[in-house]
């Protein structure tokens, strides 16, 4: 089983820095590529407190993501643009299920004792097949830190493989907590032996970590995922998550996609972004596209 390989992180930190300084994305392209980013987007609630109407609010945005009057001025108001998934806790499924009925946008739900991951398996196992059996098309596991950070990696593979297996039909999106895993060579490690493992998906994070997405973090990621496809002739799909919140953050991961992975990983089978607070600020920039004023944030509140 391959796992260890060396990671520079000043050369990761320069070569994410240097992505964005180069880029410069401006007027109908801007507009072009904030779309992109809401087609791949995984519009989330994962609070305490959520409830059946909050997730059916979601959905209806997830549905109808960006205002009719924006959409036409851009010309696709017959599109039917809307977000990648829609992602919330394993009991709230069923609301989404029914929400989403007909619109061929998926429901994700978190399992395996999400964000912590601290359950005996086999309760985080029955917590996938409850989520797949409530309606659940992708199922995001949170892998056990430990694992990583004693270098046990065939204790890690045997997990995502128990994983794989519970979620049948499912897609299965691997989060590795990245904030948790000290070093690169782990964050590269923990992600071949998923892959080899059978995840659809590598996640960056839960959001609930105290560092999440990066984008040297992620530039790791993609590295591993090119590794994966030159070895085996396999895609695997790739999802940062927590703390992007900005249109400029949509901008940047993409740009980053673009030059390290192609074309291709820009479709919602390959590239998710984990982030709802996003959308309110790229609606904002694609309303001053048209209309060359900045509207207030309250404007475009997500759900």
């Amino acid at each position: 089983m391959f796992a260890g390989h060396p990671a520079n992180r000043s050369a990761a930190e320069r070569r994410a820095a240097s992505l964005t300084a180069r880029r410069s994305i401006k007027k109908q392209w801007q507009a072009a590529w904030l779309i992109n980013a809401i087609r791949c987007i995984d519009l989330t609630t994962l609070s305490g407190d959520d409830t059946a109407e909050r997730v059916r609010r979601l959905c209806a945005k997830a549905r109808n993501p960006v205002a009719p009057a924006i959409l036409e001025a851009l010309g696709l108001a017959d599109a039917g643009l809307t977000t990648g998934a829609v992602c919330v806790y394993p009991t709230m499924v069923p609301h989404a299920v029914r929400a989403l009925a007909g619109s061929g946008i998926p429901v994700a739900s978190v399992a395996t004792g999400f964000p912590a991951g601290l359950m005996p398996l086999p309760l985080r196992l029955e917590e996938i097949r409850y989520a797949v059996a409530e309606g659940a098309d992708e199922i995001d596991i949170v892998i056990t830190r430990e694992h990583v950070l004693n270098g046990n990696w065939q204790a890690l593979y045997d997990e995502v493989c128990a994983m794989r297996e519970a979620c049948g039909d499912a897609h299965l999106k691997a989060i590795l907590a990245t904030g948790d895993l000290q070093t690169l060579r782990n964050v590269y490690a923990a992600s071949m032996v998923s892959m080899q493992a059978g995840a659809d998906f590598i996640k960056t994070s839960t959001g609930k970590e105290g560092v999440n997405a990066t984008l040297p973090v992620s530039l790791v990621m993609l590295r591993a995922l090119r590794d994966y496809l030159d070895a085996t002739g396999h895609r695997v799909g790739f999802k940062p998550a927590g703390g992007m919140k900005s249109a400029k953050d949509a901008l940047s991961w993409q740009v980053l996609m673009k030059e390290e992975l192609g074309r291709d990983w820009l479709e919602p089978d390959l590239f998710r972004l984990g982030a709802s607070s996003m959308l309110g600020d790229i609606e904002r920039q694609l309303e001053h596209f048209v209309t060359g004023r900045y509207a207030s944030s309250s404007r475009h509140a997500l759900a």
